[in-house]
């Protein structure tokens, strides 16, 4: 049962990459796809993650997941505000990742 999770995680990427080789899609979709997937494993680690430090990790990288995508978003469109929103995500992101980490340690936010 352990190795069954990692079976279904191996075939869904293995799955995402064929598509991605042989069906006709837009380039903005064959680099947002992967992306896409690893949100899913993210979301799934925050919700059902043992610990809270895997949680805390698995929203770190969520966030560097979005910043990711804006910055794909940003490539394709050529629209700026994109960078705007990454930057944003990103000192969030981090603020909240000290914030958490302190929590985690049982300290107080001004120690």
């Amino acid at each position: 049962m352990k190795y069954l999770k990692y079976i279904f995680g191996l075939t869904l990427i293995s799955l995402l990459i064929i598509l991605n080789f042989f069906i006709r899609t837009d380039l903005i979709f064959r680099f947002i796809n992967p992306l896409i997937l690893s949100l899913i494993f993210c979301i799934y680690r925050i919700f059902l993650g043992p610990t809270a430090a895997d949680r805390a990790v698995a929203v770190d990288i969520l966030g560097l997941l979005v910043v990711g995508i804006c910055g794909i978003m940003t490539i394709f469109t050529k629209a700026g505000f994109f960078i705007d929103i990454a930057i944003a995500w990103a000192l969030q992101s981090f603020i909240g990742n000290l914030a958490l980490a302190k929590y985690l340690e049982g300290k107080k936010f001004d120690e």
